[in-house]
């Protein structure tokens, strides 16, 4: 049964059932092209502009805790490189193959972590950004209370899109994501079909599991190149044909892609002929949604710099299902 939310919800009172939009605009770490990713501020922002959900990335604390940070090295979206306590933490570790050096969420506990201060992770090309420099780090449960005073405050029901990151090494680390990612969903009744909630992971087993144990709908994340952390022997590629999204469909409800699955482009840079990737999906039974959508010309198709509305419209004429956006009110104007 295809579980992600495009029917009647309800989330809490005073809030009535409601038709959700579609397309969704999923705000992608809030709005994150205009406050610091991962912060009230941001998801605060995401929500006044209309988004229908908002985007946590989850990793793990030294005690067990879901923190919220785009990776589990911190250095480069806190303060903790200037905090001389922390300085011999500093160290270099292997993620998903990759040696990275820095600062790492499970090294601290949760009380140290939710000490430092969260920084915009792409100052040069977001200064704005950088005047937000007292929010603090968010648990996995903070940003669930954010989407629902929200939905109490808004009278629309605002979901939450968590992306669990890197769950095989946390495994590796004796930290597995799963245990405490299923009791946040059971402490908030976010466990059936037709939850607010919208699960992602670029992983497999992850996702294979997570089916057993919720109704909750799940996403498989894909880009265009690479594979799954958890399955070496696998490429995205392969997974994004029929075959390999009929495989999908036997543990998710949706697929997560990156723009140039869809529409590749050109050696020139611009945006190419489109692929059959949604049409594929939904005879598979999968939704699609597509990532992400920024305003900045670094990241547009050479034909669409400085139109980021036309470039979200391009996406939505293809008849896919959801969007994640740094800049959310941009998406919903699109779509409105």
């Amino acid at each position: 049964m295809i579980r992600i939310i495009l029917a009647a919800l309800l989330i809490a009172s005073p809030v009535t059932a409601q038709t959700m939009p579609h397309p969704l605009v999923i705000a992608h770490r809030g709005a994150s092209g205009e406050r610091p990713e991962h912060t009230r501020a941001a998801y605060d922002l995401a929500i006044e502009q209309g988004a229908d959900f908002i985007e946590p990335d989850l990793v793990m604390s030294k005690d067990g805790q879901l923190i919220v940070r785009h990776e589990n090295e911190i250095g480069g979206t806190t303060n903790v490189a200037d905090l001389p306590e922390f300085a011999e933490r500093r160290t270099t570790k292997t993620i998903d193959g990759v040696p990275t050096t820095g600062w790492f969420t499970e090294d601290f506990t949760l009380a140290e972590l939710r000490s430092l201060r969260a920084r915009e992770r792409l100052p040069s090309l977001r200064p704005g950004n950088t005047a937000w420099a007292d929010e603090t780090i968010l648990t996995f449960q903070g940003v669930i209370d954010i989407a629902r005073a929200a939905t109490a405050r808004t009278g629309r029901v605002i979901g939450v899109a968590p992306e669990l990151k890197h769950p095989s090494y946390f495994v590796g680390l004796g930290l597995p994501m799963e245990p405490p990612f299923i009791e946040v969903l059971r402490a908030n009744d976010l466990m059936s079909a037709d939850s607010p909630i919208m699960i992602q992971c670029f992983e497999i087993d992850c996702l294979q599991s997570l089916n057993q144990q919720t109704e909750a709908p799940l996403l498989q994340l894909m880009s265009p190149s690479g594979g799954p952390a958890d399955h070496p022997d696998m490429t995205y590629a392969a997974m994004a044909t029929p075959e390999g999204l009929a495989g999908i469909a036997a543990y998710a409800d949706a697929v997560g892609v990156e723009t140039a699955l869809i529409l590749p482009r050109t050696p020139a840079g611009a945006a190419g002929t489109p692929t059959t990737l949604v049409e594929d999906a939904h005879v598979a039974g999968l939704k699609v949604v597509v990532w992400t959508f920024r305003t900045e010309d670094l990241f547009l198709p050479a034909d669409y710099r400085g139109d980021l509305p036309g470039w979200i419209r391009r996406f939505y004429d293809l008849n896919v299902d959801a969007v994640f956006s740094d800049f959310p009110g941009v998406a919903v104007k699109a779509r409105d």
